[in-house]
């Protein structure tokens, strides 16, 4: 099966430094990827590498065939990949229906288009489509910054979608969110890939999360991979328990 995303052998070095160093996975259509590995193993620098956030220093990153190693995260959001981040990336005075429209504006169309679309930039419908797929309806007219942060957390994730991404990067997603919201999230991305094709690729340390949501993992550490598998494989492996668990 032909990889939607393929990262081979990328570095990422400040000086002497490798926060990255030699890294190669695919992920293929449907498919959940986990990324665990203790703070400081590169996970982050990884995705930043992959998204143009920061220029491999080597390596390449190819989507859906096309080589996009440094393309920058605007020109990838238009072919398809989508982020969030560690921290928040919501507007908080703006209504959760407002923040999903600012976010389609982003990615899609041109100033001028913008300066002369409708006062909903004509994504009102695809925003009434994301409230309904992410059932946060009850709260669509509330200031994002009314809410809870896990509730926040969800809308930062909603807005990741308004660009129809096939492959989305979820940078721990679980941080600072309750169990109850985690189960939550869990089950709607678990929805998003059984019932709509969602890839994901997910850096996050609640290794519960991560052995009910995802088909395959990796692990990180000191910029390399130390382990790739199923996620008991993984996170049985002595080397993992060692590095990431301290056991």
């Amino acid at each position: 099966m032909t990889a939607l995303l393929e990262v081979r052998d990328v570095h990422k070095a400040y000086g002497a430094i490798r926060a990255v160093d030699g890294v190669s996975f695919s992920v293929t259509a449907g498919e959940i990827l986990g990324v665990i590995g203790p703070n400081g193993s590169g996970k982050t620098t990884l995705f930043n590498s992959i998204l143009g956030q920061v220029k491999p220093s080597a390596g390449q990153v190819y989507f859906e065939g096309a080589d996009v190693t440094g393309m920058g995260a605007l020109p990838l959001s238009r072919r398809g990949i989508g982020r969030t981040f560690q921290s928040l990336q919501v507007f908080g005075r703006l209504s959760v229906r407002d923040n999903l429209i600012a976010a389609g504006q982003e990615f899609s169309g041109s100033a001028a288009g913008r300066l002369f679309a409708r006062p909903d930039a004509g994504l009102g419908g695809r925003a009434e489509e994301i409230i309904a797929l992410f059932r946060i309806g009850h709260v669509a007219h509330l200031p994002a910054g009314s809410l809870s942060y896990g509730q926040q957390k969800l809308v930062d994730i909603a807005m990741a979608f308004m660009a129809s991404p096939r492959l989305v990067l979820l940078d721990e997603p679980c941080a600072g969110v309750n169990p109850a919201l985690i189960d939550e999230l869990t089950e709607l991305l678990l929805r998003l890939n059984r019932e709509h094709g969602g890839t994901f690729v997910v850096i996050e340390h609640n290794m519960d999360f991560v052995m009910r949501l995802c088909t395959r993992v990796i692990c990180m550490a000191q910029g390399k991979v130390l382990a790739e598998g199923p996620p008991e494989a993984v996170q049985s492996n002595r080397a993992v328990l060692e590095a990431y668990l301290g056991v």
